[in-house]
């Protein structure tokens, strides 16, 4: 394996480079020299329109995990629950705004490991951090994509395999559609994602009003639980781990960021970002919050994570769910995508293979590819519960990812100009609570997530590589 290429270690500028330099007089290269540069190559990844950039975005965060939103719901009530959305949403917009900014000031920024080098002041313990943070983070996410798809096809065949054989099934499907280099053709497949996404939403929406009752929640069939009711507080009896787990639930459909930096290294004209954000947030702000809010008002106390298991008919269970197997591998190729390029460029350094089609290169792109899914597939095997270590990854990750990284990034945009004036006062304020919220996550999300995940060893766990029926 190569030295890793950090991102502001050019022994020789290229030709074109130099249109600004940074704070410590090195040169650094504009966007207009890396698409140059880019172009260059056999295989050209700086080619995505702000459209095709948005269409990506979308892709991934249209996702199942909305459905698990009407859940959090039932635990927080109606006002706790709106509020942390409505929070998270807006939180979402202005580190993501924050984020591209420090961006566009370091034009060389390829992946979430080189923001945190330059964040921390040019960290290299900072970029082989964020390199670990990366990988765990998205291994485990396709891990849970494999078990996704494991759970649909057990689903709609009345599993009628080994489940393991369908996890096979699913890793392989990944492998496959994870072959294309650029993220630009694999946001065709996101447009396909975010619409099968979108209808198994919809029909869930229209099975969960047109049936009499829900099937089943957490307390029991129904009606053991009693009739279904909402509320605006948490019911007598809920837990401080569970409320604190519901919160995590919504920060983790909310804190996509770990990956916007790569995204943004493939646009022809990164500049153009903000306005693939502002089709993103549109989106989520519709689906985080409206399908959850339908859904709680159906399903109330039976809520389940994922909704689509309360449907009272099987037959509306079945059609709803089925749709999700296609997001479910587009987000797991998505962010094998973003893994395997930074272990392919680690592997490959600066040799003419990392931009060309040599047998070598496509070679070595397809066995770490194969690799970070076969890592994934052996995690989704032998993690007990999948729903708490999503918890897990929301408070170790999205602490970082989504709130400190930013947080920090702030302070090196404006420091010595934080107070000057009432907007940038203003703006100041809000980061310095983006701070606390990482830290918050962080502290007591993590023991909240490491308390789930230990009442559910004590309740007994799925063994490794079991055949049982996953069907929801």
């Amino acid at each position: 394996m190569s030295k890793p290429e950090y991102a502001d270690e050019k022994q020789v500028p290229a030709a074109g480079y130099a249109d600004g330099v940074d704070s410590d007089n090195e040169t650094v290269p504009s966007f207009t020299a890396l698409l140059d540069e880019d172009q260059q190559h056999d295989i050209k990844l700086r080619t995505m329109s702000w459209q095709k950039a948005a269409w990506l975005l979308a892709g991934d965060q249209v996702c199942l995990a909305i459905m698990a939103q009407t859940w959090s719901l039932s635990v927080l009530g109606w006002v706790p629950g709106l509020i942390t959305m409505v929070l998270a949403g807006v939180l979402f917009w202005i580190t993501s705004i924050t984020m591209h900014k420090f961006i566009m000031k370091n034009p060389q920024i390829r992946d979430i490991c080189d923001f945190g080098y330059y964040a921390f002041g040019k960290s290299r313990i900072a970029y082989e951090f964020s390199g670990f943070m990366l990988l765990a983070n998205n291994i485990l996410l396709i891990g849970f994509h494999v078990l996704t798809g494991a759970k649909v096809l057990n689903t709609l065949s009345d599993h009628s395999l080994c489940t393991v054989v369908f996890s096979v099934i699913v890793m392989l499907m990944g492998i496959v559609m994870s072959i294309p280099r650029t993220l630009k053709h694999v946001s065709f497949m996101s447009m396909f994602s975010a619409a099968c996404m979108g209808l198994a939403i919809l029909l869930f929406l229209i099975f969960a009003g047109i049936e009499n009752a829900p099937l089943v929640g957490y307390s029991g069939d129904y009606p053991t639980d009693g009739l279904v009711k909402t509320y605006a507080f948490p019911l007598p009896g809920t837990t401080w781990v569970a409320c604190m787990n519901a919160v995590l639930n919504i920060t983790f459909l909310w804190v996509p960021q770990i990956l916007f930096p790569t995204f943004i290294s493939e646009m022809e004209k990164p500049q153009d970002f903000p306005k693939s954000l502002a089709v993103l947030a549109a989106i989520s702000v519709f689906l985080f919050i409206v399908p959850p809010a339908i859904g709680f008002r159906y399903l109330g106390q039976y809520s389940t994570a994922p909704a689509f298991g309360s449907l009272g008919v099987v037959s509306y269970k079945k059609a709803s769910f089925a749709f999700v197997i296609v997001p479910t591998l587009v987000i797991g190729v998505i962010y094998a995508n973003v893994s395997a390029k930074f272990v392919y460029f680690r592997i490959m350094g600066k040799s003419r293979h990392a931009h060309s089609n040599t047998i070598i290169g496509w070679g070595v792109w397809v066995a770490v590819m194969a690799g970070i899914w076969f890592l994934a597939f052996i995690f989704s095997e032998v993690v007990p519960s999948m729903g708490d270590f999503l918890s897990l990854l929301g408070a170790t990750f999205d602490s970082f990812f989504g709130f400190i990284y930013f947080a920090v990034a702030y302070w090196q945009l404006y420091k010595g100009n934080l107070f000057s004036g009432v907007g940038r006062s203003i703006m100041t304020v809000i980061h310095i609570f983006v701070m606390i919220v990482g830290l918050f996550l962080l502290g007591p999300g993590l023991y909240a997530a490491v308390e789930a995940i230990i009442a559910d060893y004590s309740s007994g766990t799925r063994p490794a590589f079991s055949c049982a029926n996953l069907a929801i």
